[in-house]
């Protein structure tokens, strides 16, 4: 296997860590040529892009040009999907070892289903404007995938979290809230089930539509309740959301109610290693205030 990752932030970037000696990662890209030359000094051929012609880009279309598997954590925007708006003909003419293709999308695809239960089944409906161009990406890339004749995985991921990112880091920083809207839940998933979803469908070279989730949907304000319990501090009071301030953004996230079923990643034999937000939070019950975390998911 040899792998590019469009986008080596949180996610990717935690796959990258966890893959063996049988790969080679032919080149990881991230936005600035700060962050760049720090992940070069860690031993990984990172190069910048942004999403514009730069200077790395003889570097990229050669790198590409041997990869097998290609991994994309880029999202798009109002003018598309950055990746193929610059690198489409490069992919579809100058990448003759490529043989799978992996994209991470958002379950918030899905849109809103008033707390009923939804698969790789469900039409997408999206209702953000943000969603909406996620499901026009996810067809540009099955489009270059059935072009390229290539299996296309694409990852629908719910809320991440994971060392660094988490709720109990959260109340460390003091930042949690206990937001209730009644009825209201969420799917997660820990970042290390993203890297071992993607071990197991890059390594078949496994194309398809995964909800990449965990099994057990919940009111947000419990998951903070469970975190400040195992960690022994008193948890914040609850707010109630219709009087809460809040960004437009955040507020969009909590007019999506769903449930979102994994059951076809678990008919390829995936074992969650964290398949609620308990083992999950358990897990990094003693992290702390976090250092900056990477943008790219």
């Amino acid at each position: 296997m040899r792998l590019f990752v469009f986008g080596h932030g949180y996610s990717a970037g935690r796959y990258v860590e966890t893959l063996g000696d049988g790969t080679m990662v032919t080149g990881v890209t991230c936005r600035s040529a700060e962050r760049a030359a720090s992940l070069r000094a860690g031993g990984l051929p990172a190069l910048r892009f942004d999403g514009s012609p730069g200077d790395d880009d003889a570097a990229i279309e050669a790198a590409l040009r041997e990869t097998t598997h290609l991994l994309v954590s880029i999202g798009p925007n109002a003018d598309g999907d950055p990746v193929l708006n610059r690198w489409r003909e490069t992919l579809l003419q100058a990448t003759p070892a490529l043989a799978w293709i992996g994209y991470l999308s958002t379950v918030g695809v899905y849109g809103d289903h008033g707390g009923a239960w939804v698969d790789e089944q469900t039409p997408p409906r999206p209702v953000s404007r943000r969603s909406v161009e996620r499901v026009a990406a996810e067809a540009a890339w099955q489009e270059l995938a059935d072009a390229r004749g290539v299996p296309l995985a694409t990852l629908r991921l719910s809320g991440i979290y994971g060392p660094g990112r988490n709720a109990v880091v959260n109340l460390r920083e003091g930042t949690a809230r206990r937001l209730v809207k009644p009825g209201q839940v969420f799917n997660r998933i820990h970042v290390d089930d993203i890297a071992g979803a993607l071990r197991l469908l890059a390594g078949g070279r496994t194309g398809g539509v995964f909800n990449v989730t965990d099994d057990e949907p919940a009111p947000p304000q419990d998951v903070v309740a469970y975190a400040a319990d195992l960690i022994g501090v008193a948890p914040p009071p609850e707010i109630d959301f219709a009087s809460a301030e809040l960004t437009p953004m955040a507020r969009s996230f909590y007019g999506e109610n769903k449930r979102v079923r994994n059951m076809k990643l678990k008919s390829l034999c995936y074992e969650f290693i964290f398949p609620t937000f308990r083992e999950g939070i358990a897990a990094v019950k003693s992290d702390e205030p976090r250092k900056k975390a990477p943008s790219q998911s």
